[in-house]
C-alpha cells in the first residue's frame, strides 16, 4: 500500500510542477512549441504600405522562426534593426530567427520584429490582423502558430518603445539615428 501511495504522491507532484512551469511561461504547453506573449501590431496612417508587429517568443525546445504569413500583407518577414556607423539599418533576417530553449526572445521596436509590407489596406487602431508564425525545430519539423494581433498606436503596458531610435516602418533600408543634444 505504501509503494502505491508514494507513486500517487509523485504523480501529483509532477502534475503540479508541470502546471506551475506552464503557467509561468517557462515551458510551452503540449502541442504549442512556442509560447507567444504581448503580441501586437502598429496601426498605420493612410497611404502607409508597411507596419511592424511585435511580441515575445519562448520556445520549449530550441527552435527557429523561419517564416511569417499574413492575409493583410503581400510580404511578411522577420526583420532586424541595428546601428551601423551611426545609421539605423533594417534588413530581413536570413535563415530565420534562432529561439534558444527556454529563453525569451523579444521582437520589439528597434530590434527584431515582424514586418508586414505591401499592405492591402490600412491597419486600423482597435482592430486585429491575422499573422501566422512558422517555426522549425532542431529535427526539422515545421509547426505554425496562428495569431490575431491587436492593433494599436503604442505598445501595450510593459513594452516600452526604444529610447534612442526613431522608427518609420514606411521607410525601408536606412535612416539616420536620432542624435543627442
Amino acid at each position: 500500500f505504501l509503494t502505491s501511495f508514494q507513486g500517487v504522491i509523485m504523480t501529483i507532484k509532477s502534475i503540479l510542477i508541470g502546471t506551475l512551469l506552464a503557467s509561468s511561461g517557462l515551458i510551452a504547453l503540449a502541442g504549442q512549441p512556442v509560447d507567444v506573449q504581448g503580441a501586437w501590431a502598429r496601426a498605420t496612417v493612410p497611404g502607409q504600405k508597411a507596419t511592424g508587429a511585435f511580441m515575445t517568443l519562448t520556445a520549449a525546445e530550441g527552435s527557429t522562426l523561419v517564416g511569417v504569413e499574413s492575409a493583410v500583407a503581400g510580404v511578411a518577414e522577420v526583420h532586424e534593426m541595428s546601428m551601423d556607423g551611426g545609421i539605423m539599418r533594417m534588413r530581413a533576417v536570413e535563415g530565420g530567427l534562432n529561439l534558444p530553449a527556454g529563453k525569451a526572445v523579444e521582437l520589439k521596436p528597434g530590434g527584431y520584429h515582424v514586418m508586414l509590407m505591401d499592405l492591402k489596406a490600412p491597419v486600423a487602431k482597435d482592430t486585429t490582423v491575422p499573422v501566422t508564425l512558422v517555426f522549425k525545430d532542431a529535427k526539422g519539423v515545421e509547426s505554425k502558430v496562428e495569431l490575431q494581433l491587436p492593433v494599436s498606436t503604442m505598445p501595450p503596458a510593459g513594452m516600452a518603445p526604444p529610447k534612442d531610435a526613431k522608427m518609420d516602418h514606411g521607410m525601408h533600408g536606412a535612416m539616420p539615428a536620432k542624435k543627442a543634444p
